[in-house]
């Protein structure tokens, strides 16, 4: 006769949290399977519900002493902040075990700093999303792991100005949106005023809706309105302090989504390459870094995305007093700089996409590059990268988390390493 299984737990019980996992979810063990609990902390007991892996928070029992009270009323059913329950301290030092749980799992031990974290209100760009329900129009985020839109009205981690336009954005999509579809709308705040790019429009939406909108735009004072990489109206050119240049992002470029994160990873890379006479920046978006090492090294800055190269020309040519700038639409996984290019480099700075660099990293691993500067946004790809620089006489000098999503399970590092004698 077959063992009996046993029933799946449903309805209301208690549970108490084990662990944090990668994504902040409390961990419990049920019936000896681990699950996951939102918005829970190690040690507490807790009410739950549901069955499955994830499982719904019904009631804090006996809270952790880590627990703080959130700062957003939207917290709990919006999706763009996972963590706000957590008291700063521990939540900091989450973020900096994430990436040692990394470096363990790929063998490697390295001098990891103190977490340096982003302030509330500080995030200059955020994508919301915007629909129709009914006769209303919701702007938003969705609700984590759901297609449901939480419809907000504040948000403490996007800077003022940003909070300050949602009403207009709202406007803004009532002339864009055609059916049940959503729209994606992303806000990035510049020197020159609020840069915004849509995205996701439906094909039967009307010329003249988007002269309404981009006329709109310009009446709440946006400097740039753009629509599906197309730049519609430009009232004023938007740019961002580089240095002693001016950054020039094309229409839903990347950025890094915090000045104060950008100027703190800037001040980590420029010390660990100064005075190399000749660099590169890899992954070179727009030129975050590229235009600031041009102040005192001759660069070499490479990247797939064509706009973005343009944008980095168009910067170098407005700017007075850099460097040699050489920028060169590359697509660095196809076709990444042999180690014979790279060994006549005195340092260089990349700064991939969450998968990480795995087949330019392994031709820098076989470089004499003196100096490597890695800024990566995804713990895991940094310590396969980091193990291949490492095997490959890299040696680790320190790694720095940056906390640039605020209140989310995402941290940022930046790696810096020497070729070992």
């Amino acid at each position: 006769m077959p063992a009996l299984q046993d029933t799946p737990a449903s309805g209301p019980r208690s549970l108490t949290i084990r662990s944090l996992g990668a994504q902040g979810d409390g961990r419990a063990q049920e019936n000896g399977a681990w699950v996951n609990v939102p918005f829970t902390l190690a040690g507490e007991t807790v009410r739950v519900d549901g069955a499955g892996e994830r499982l719904k928070l019904v009631e804090v029992l006996v809270p952790s002493p880590d627990r703080a009270a959130p700062a957003c009323r939207h917290f709990g059913t919006c999706g763009g902040c996972t963590l706000q329950h957590m008291a700063p301290a521990p939540y900091a030092t989450f973020k900096r075990e994430q990436i040692l749980r990394a470096l363990s799992a790929r063998g490697l031990v390295a001098d990891v700093a103190e977490t340096w974290t982003m302030p509330p209100g500080s995030r200059r760009r955020a994508t919301f999303t915007a629909k129709r329900a009914g006769k209303q129009i919701l702007l938003g985020f969705h609700a984590r792991k759901s297609h449901e839109l939480v419809a907000i009205s504040e948000c403490p981690v996007a800077r003022p100005a940003i909070v300050a336009a949602l009403p207009r954005l709202k406007e803004i999509a009532g002339y864009l949106l055609s059916g049940k579809d959503g729209i994606a709308i992303l806000v990035t705040e510049t020197a020159s005023g609020l840069d915004l790019h849509v995205t996701g429009l439906a094909r039967d939406v009307k010329a003249i809706a988007r002269v309404q909108a981009a006329s709109a735009a310009l009446q709440a004072g946006f400097a740039r309105v753009s629509i599906e990489g197309a730049d519609v109206l430009t009232e004023r050119q938007p740019g961002l302090p580089a240095g002693a240049a001016q950054l020039f992002p094309p229409p839903g470029g990347f950025l890094q989504a915090s000045a104060e994160a950008e100027a703190e990873m800037e001040r980590i890379v420029r010390e660990h390459l100064k005075f190399a006479a000749s660099v590169a920046d890899l992954f070179s978006g727009c030129g975050t870094f590229a235009l600031r090492l041009a102040a005192e090294s001759s660069v070499l800055a490479a990247e797939a995305n064509t706009a973005a190269i343009e944008a980095l020309k168009a910067s170098v040519r407005a700017a007075h007093g850099l460097k040699p700038v050489t920028a060169e639409v590359r697509d660095l996984f196809r076709n990444p700089y042999a180690a014979r290019e790279l060994s006549r480099l005195d340092g260089l700075v990349l700064d991939p996409p969450r998968a990480g660099a795995s087949a330019q990293v392994a031709e820098i691993a076989k470089s004499r590059v003196p100096k490597v500067a890695y800024v990566s946004c995804d713990p895991a790809s940094l310590a396969r990268d980091l193990r291949t620089l490492v095997d490959g006489g890299y040696r680790i000098v320190r790694i720095h988390p940056i906390d640039q999503f605020l209140w989310s399970a995402h941290v940022e590092a930046v790696a810096l390493l020497e070729r070992a004698p």
